[in-house]
């Protein structure tokens, strides 16, 4: 960072706190502090800091709910963003005729948006009941399940790009795969959905039951960030299986390093006990990814984004862990 970062901040409508534990941002709660975390009051302002941050080759991190997250023991340098203000989590719907659209801030939270079209009678969102994220995180990394995925909803998104330009893109320019989009853009600002009116109880309905059978299969009660790996690849029958599976079959439920376990519960969580360190979660990692290539011949990739320092960008450093 600069000597001065009144340089990037002072002229700008934004909130700076400096030298900030990221533990209490986290699903996980712990790691250590990012240098600044920084909440723009307004889109012009996380604009204009984005391109000075791009001129000063300084990096720039979002951070949503945490609840995909391991921050590394020793923080993380450059910016951290929050778009918690409230230009960044309100929800507006079309305002005539039926109710067919919505659009929402990437800072708003995915369950209480969820909440608010099933109050309203709105279907779209519903197979995303129980997943823990902010708008823009779910967006980025396409989160989803057995019943659907966010991106089955899109309608556009409005995203900065790393020179501060405001994007608007259609769905029709998306690609949403597993976990995965082709958003080039490293922020995201906005989401539209699509929407229809259905029956609101029997929607309030669905959406308990798809919640309930995750309650009753995940840890959510424990320390985790959700689910550790991607579902891989078989490579000798092409298809998806479950790494909490193989996890399961390769013996290493309750598997250990100091305070990281492997669930008991579920293979594919992590859960921590407070304190521990993030080394350990990345050391377990590295013995559960080593088993199953053992057992199974299958590579297992993280899901879960690791911050480092000097790691860059938004999931930078995550190659640690994958």
């Amino acid at each position: 960072m600069p000597s001065r970062p009144s340089t990037l901040f002072a002229d700008l409508d934004v909130r700076v706190e400096t030298d900030v534990p990221l533990a209490r941002h986290t699903w996980y709660g712990i790691g250590g502090p990012a240098d600044f975390l920084v909440h723009p009051q307004s889109v012009e302002a996380l604009t204009t800091l984005v391109w000075r941050a791009k001129r000063e080759s300084i990096p720039v991190r979002v951070l949503g709910s945490g609840a995909n997250l391991l921050v590394a023991d020793e923080g993380v340098d450059g910016i951290v963003l929050k778009l918690d203000a409230p230009c960044f989590t309100e929800l507006r719907y079309n305002a005539r005729g039926n109710v067919e659209a919505l659009r929402v801030g990437a800072g708003a939270d995915l369950a209480k948006t969820l909440n608010d079209t099933v109050r309203r009678g709105l279907e779209g969102l519903s197979p995303l009941a129980g997943i823990p994220a902010s708008v823009g995180g779910a967006v980025r990394m396409n989160a989803g399940g057995a019943y659907g995925a966010i991106g089955d909803a899109i309608h556009s998104i409005g995203c900065v790009s790393e020179t501060g330009e405001m994007r608007v893109y259609p769905a029709s320019e998306l690609a949403f795969g597993y976990r995965s989009t082709n958003i080039p853009d490293p922020i995201i600002v906005w989401a539209a959905f699509r929407l229809q009116d259905t029956d609101p109880v029997a929607l309030r309905k669905r959406v308990m039951e798809i919640f309930n059978f995750k309650k009753s299969t995940q840890p959510l009660a424990d320390h985790s960030a959700g689910c550790m790996f991607k579902n891989p690849t078989d490579p000798k029958s092409g298809e998806r299986v479950s790494a909490g599976k193989l996890i399961d079959l390769a013996g290493l439920k309750g598997a250990s390093v100091h305070g990281a376990e492997v669930s008991e519960r579920h293979g594919n969580f992590v859960t921590v006990k407070p304190g521990t360190p993030a080394r350990d979660v990345v050391e377990l990692v590295r013995q559960v990814k080593a088993r199953v290539h053992a057992v199974h011949g299958i590579d297992l990739h993280c899901e879960v984004v690791y911050w480092s320092r000097g790691g860059g960008r938004e999931s930078a450093g995550n190659e640690v862990m994958s």
